[in-house]
C-alpha cells in the first residue's frame, strides 16, 4: 500500500514541506500539489533532488489551480511535461478514495 500527499506550501515553507514529507516517503508514494503549490513545480524538482524522495509513482495538481496561473506562466512551467495529471475536483476525490492508498496525508505548512 502507498501513501498519496497532498502538499499546499507557498514557496517560503516549500522546503521544510517537502523534508516533512520525506520522513514518511516509501517508493510508489504520489503527489497532489494544492492552491499555488503547483507554481513552484521547478523549486520542488529542485528539493526532491535535494531529499530522500524517490520512486515516485505520480505528481499531479488540480485543474482549477493551474487555471489561475497565466497562459505564459504555464507555458514556461511546461507542466505537461512535469506532471502527471492534471485531476478535476471529482478525479481528485476518487483518486483521494482509491484502493491503492492506505493513507491520504496532507502537509499545508
Amino acid at each position: 500500500m502507498t501513501t498519496l500527499y497532498q502538499l499546499h506550501s507557498t514557496m517560503d515553507t516549500l522546503r521544510r514541506s517537502t523534508k516533512e514529507m520525506s520522513r514518511t516517503w516509501r517508493t510508489g508514494d504520489s503527489i497532489v500539489l494544492l492552491g499555488t503549490t503547483v507554481a513552484f513545480i521547478d523549486w520542488f524538482d529542485a528539493y526532491l533532488g535535494d531529499s530522500e524522495i524517490q520512486g515516485i509513482a505520480g505528481i499531479y495538481a488540480l485543474a482549477d489551480d493551474v487555471a489561475q496561473l497565466t497562459t505564459n506562466t504555464s507555458a514556461k512551467l511546461n507542466l505537461s511535461a512535469k506532471l502527471s495529471g492534471v485531476l478535476t475536483d471529482t478525479e481528485w476525490v476518487n483518486l483521494t478514495q482509491n484502493n491503492q492508498f492506505d493513507k491520504v496525508v496532507t502537509i499545508a505548512l
